[in-house]
Formats: structure tokens, sequence, C-alpha cells
């Protein structure tokens, strides 16, 4: 079974706790106005990668440091099979090596576990809800004050209890480079990508395309 994929990386520090392996789906037909990941809302097959091949490249990874995995977006559920396929043989890993998984949806739980019933009980903690641009919000690891997370196990519980109501001034944030293109990893606050442009801007560095502008 194949996934649409956006890209992956390791590691990410700035959507869960600690070091985890980022999966980034491709498609998303939400668009919330203002979203920052734009060039995730094709679904064009071009990107899509067995699972099995998924699996494989995590376990290339030292167990020992990897504590979980963020599955974001694209819209996962938009996937609802692949998705499900995943993370049932993400299970392994999270099983033998205590990993959490955190998923990312861009729709409220009620209607994210309709579309993938069995997914919650095979993450432990779903971040619920649409990007709002209109509600700011210094909870860390959200984009907008309406958007909920939801630990789905006892382990989600544990982890992500104290993280519930977390707040943060200056939300981490991961700048990334491949060949000629420049990435952020995280949820950047009001005025965040424009100190990017500036600072890039200052360096001689000028953006052709940004994930953010129609």
């Amino acid at each position: 079974m194949k996934l649409r994929i956006s890209r992956l990386h390791y590691p990410v520090t700035a959507l869960g706790p600690g070091r985890r392996i980022g999966i980034w789906t491709q498609g998303c037909t939400i668009a919330c106005p203002g979203c920052v990941a734009r060039d995730t809302w094709p679904a064009t097959a071009q990107q899509e990668v067995e699972v099995s091949a998924l699996l494989a490249w995590c376990a290339s990874l030292d167990p020992a440091s990897v504590d979980g995995i963020t599955i974001s977006g694209g819209e996962p559920s938009e996937q609802p099979e692949a998705l499900t396929k995943l993370v049932e043989g993400l299970d392994e890993f999270r099983q033998a090596h205590d990993w959490d998984i955190l998923c990312y949806t861009g729709t409220e739980y009620d209607v994210f576990k309709k579309r993938c019933p069995e997914v919650p009980a095979l993450v432990d903690a779903i971040m619920t809800g649409p990007y709002r641009a209109g509600e700011p919000t210094d909870l860390v690891w959200r984009g907008s004050a309406n958007q909920q997370l939801v630990p789905t196990t006892e382990r989600g519980r544990v982890r992500y209890g104290p993280w519930l109501d977390a707040v943060t001034e200056h939300p981490a944030l991961q700048v990334q480079v491949d060949d000629d293109r420049i990435w952020m990893i995280g949820v950047p606050r009001r005025g965040d990508l424009a100190r990017l442009r500036r600072a890039l801007d200052n360096q001689g560095i000028r953006l052709e395309e940004a994930s953010w502008r129609p």
C-alpha cells in the first residue's frame, strides 16, 4: 500500500516532546487560510511511497535516539487506509522502544475518528482542529487557540498530560536546507515568517517561492 508523502525528517524537535521522526503526508482539501504549508495541499501521485519503505526508513534509525514519531501534513486522514497501515506498522516500534506517536489533523476529533476508526488506539495523542488565523495562541505545538491536544492512550496521557495547557513565548522552530530548498519545521507565531524572510534577505538569500504564500 502506498501513502502520499510530502517529506520525511529526523530529528524533529519542534513538534512534540523529545527527538522525533517526522512524517508529513501530501494532500489536503481543508485549505486553511493562512496555512504555512500550502505546498502540501495538492494530492500528487508522484509523491506516493510504499508504506513498507517508510517503515524500513524508521527501522534504519538508532531507536535509542528516538523518543517518538509525529505525523502531520497535508491532512493524514484523507488517506485513511494508508494511514492505518502505517500506524499499524509503527506500533511494533512503539511497543518495542516506548516511542509515542502524535498525529496532527485539521479536522475535529469525531470527524477524524469516523474517517480513521482504528487510528486513535494506535497513536498516543492527536492534535485536532483547523488552523484559524484569527485565533492566535501561546499553547505549545499549536497554531491557533481552537486546536486541541487529545491523548488517546495511557502512554499519551502520561507523556502529553504535562503539555496540555503548557505555553511558550518563543516556540521552537527548525530551519532545514535541502539542495535548493529551505523549509521550516514547527508552528510559527504571527510575525515569525516575516522575520525569517528579513533575516534571509540580510544574508543575501532570496526566496523565489514560499509555502505560506499563494
